[in-house]
């Protein structure tokens, strides 16, 4: 499949995944999971605002009962790189206790956040926690952090597209592309 010709691409130095790429990868992960959860009922916690089209698109590839929640944590403002400084913006609206959970992230990084919010949903007293993330950026963890699922390592490159933004934009393109430095380099 062609890249769309929007003007958001010109902001792009090269395209990472295409959105039939994006596809296949999400529906491998979906089939995978089922199996794994085989018998079960998994909360799935979708993290705002990233992972929302990743999100939507893999628990309709989840042939399993799932029940959806949704978190905002933060570690990252308008910049390129994790602050270090995690914030629960808004929490999850049930209780989770002895719950077989699934935190589904957009990209996991330095791991700040998810190491963070591991601690918290583990205090909750989870059956279970696994942590599945569209993107794995391994060579910028600054904390042990097993990612569990996961469609696709990537190298250290500012990604966005495909609900991953750069100042709140660019969360709309159907690929993921790496942004030019030139859009960020004087922010």
């Amino acid at each position: 499949m062609e890249a769309k010709n929007w003007k958001l691409y010109e902001d792009l130095e090269s395209i990472l995944y295409t959105e039939a790429q994006l596809k296949e990868a999400v529906a491998a992960l979906g089939e995978r999971i089922t199996r794994d959860y085989q018998g079960k009922k998994p909360v799935m916690v979708c993290i705002l605002k990233g992972a929302s089209v990743f999100f939507c698109d893999l628990i309709r590839q989840i042939d399993l009962p799932v029940e959806i929640d949704f978190m905002v944590v933060s570690s990252y403002g308008n910049g390129t790189s994790s602050s270090g400084e995690v914030e629960i913006k808004k929490d999850l609206g049930r209780s989770v206790n002895g719950r077989d959970v699934i935190v589904v992230e957009d990209i996991v990084d330095s791991g700040n956040t998810l190491s963070y919010l591991k601690k918290v949903l583990d205090s909750r007293g989870v059956a279970s926690l696994r942590i599945c993330s569209l993107l794995d950026k391994p060579s910028r963890r600054r904390v042990p952090l097993t990612v569990d699922y996961s469609c696709f390592e990537i190298p250290d490159a500012f990604v966005v597209g495909y609900g991953l933004d750069y100042a709140e934009l660019y969360r709309n393109l159907p690929d993921i592309g790496v942004l030019s430095p030139r859009i960020y380099a004087d922010k």
